[in-house]
């Protein structure tokens, strides 16, 4: 079964404040997700895998870099963007040089 790449989706951060955790989390939570926080430090990768559900996922702080092998695209992601990768798609994960903190939940579908 192919899985089709152009459904992930990147939304960019417009608000003119840094977005915060306790902010995200809550328009999180009103979406009916459940979040949790994850950091890493710089440079840290994630091999290439796929999930089982759909991934709703902020940056909260620094950047990170998404890669889909599969269709040969890369997504810069800075505080406040969001990314939905649909589940299947095959994805990596690169965290930039000041390293990143994050909020991800699972989108259940219905």
């Amino acid at each position: 079964m192919a899985i089709d790449q152009s459904v992930v989706r990147v939304v960019r951060w417009t608000g003119g404040q840094h977005p915060t955790l306790s902010g995200i989390t809550r328009d999180m939570k009103k979406q009916g997700l459940r979040p949790f926080m994850w950091d890493n430090a710089p440079n840290h990768r994630y091999a290439v895998r796929s999930h089982g559900y759909d991934k709703v996922l902020y940056v909260i702080e620094g950047n990170l870099e998404i890669t889909l092998p599969d269709s040969n695209q890369r997504m810069r992601l800075r505080s406040g963007d969001r990314i939905d990768i649909p589940a299947g798609v095959r994805h990596g994960t690169i965290v930039g040089s000041s390293g990143v903190k994050c909020v991800e939940a699972a989108l259940s579908r219905r």
